[in-house]
């Protein structure tokens, strides 16, 4: 018997084939191991249901952080938000739905993990990880009181710091859970999602400049798939693009070790 190993995964996205090929690859353990996932478990892949029994299944094995579809799942949930282009219908009508979503809505936005931090998308980089830990909670807390549709109708806020009260959680939610690039005035680029040598208007990765990946201690998030696996000291990304025909990826903590597995959706 190994010892125990805990394994972040990337950005899932229902592709339940792929993750089980992926927990083969790293002779994943239930009973010893354990896995965090850095967000978006659901939508887009076709077995967003099976991926979150499977996660929900794990009890204190596993943990994650939210992603932007966790949170577009629980604002459909809660009737706010239209279909779009989703996959989530199969979650939403399953018997076992409530149960799932409230599990779901009870995840938190950042994780630590002796020295790595794991958060979907990253953080402005002008927060200090104790503001970014902060302002975690306060979203925690209004999603677990029922506020997602308050939240879900402020989300084109975009971050400042005079922001007060909800507007300042949505903005904050949307940061942790989209962003990622900075323009020159401090405000996020959202919607550019490409690779990181293309960045338009002069903006930069959200984690340049950012004191948060400190030294000694390393952010891993995901959330930016053209990104990809990607290094860079105190900075960790982890979706490589699964749903997309990429791969889908696994960083072991204990010794930094990357495993990936082949899409097979």
């Amino acid at each position: 018997m190994g010892s125990m190993a805990t394994w972040i995964i990337g950005d899932i996205h229902g592709c339940f084939e792929t993750l089980e090929r992926l927990l083969d690859r790293i002779q994943f353990d239930r009973h010893r191991d354990r896995v965090i996932q850095v967000g978006d478990l659901v939508n887009k892949g076709p077995m967003s249901l099976e991926v979150l029994r499977w996660a929900m299944g794990l009890g204190d094995r596993f943990q994650m952080v939210l992603g932007n579809h966790e949170i577009h799942l629980l604002a459909r949930a809660a009737g706010f938000r239209r279909r779009k282009e989703d996959t989530l219908d199969g979650v939403l009508d399953a018997p076992d739905r409530d149960v799932l979503v409230s599990w779901l809505q009870d995840q938190p936005l950042v994780l630590k993990a002796e020295k790595t931090i794991i958060v979907h998308a990253g953080f402005m980089p002008s927060w200090s990880l104790d503001q970014g830990e902060a302002l975690a909670g306060q979203c925690e807390r209004a999603l677990q009181d029922g506020k997602i549709g308050e939240l879900y109708e402020r989300r084109k806020i975009v971050w400042s710091e005079g922001l007060e009260n909800l507007d300042r959680i949505a903005a904050a939610l949307s940061v942790m859970t989209r962003i990622r690039t900075i323009l020159p005035n401090g405000r996020p680029l959202f919607g550019y999602w490409g690779p990181v040598e293309e960045v338009p208007d002069a903006a930069k990765p959200w984690f340049e400049g950012s004191s948060i990946p400190a030294p000694g201690s390393t952010v891993v998030f995901g959330h930016w798939a053209t990104l990809g696996i990607f290094h860079t000291p105190g900075v960790i990304c982890l979706d490589s693009g699964c749903v997309y025909g990429g791969s889908l990826s696994a960083f072991r903590i204990e010794d930094g070790k990357i495993e990936q597995v082949p899409a097979s959706e």
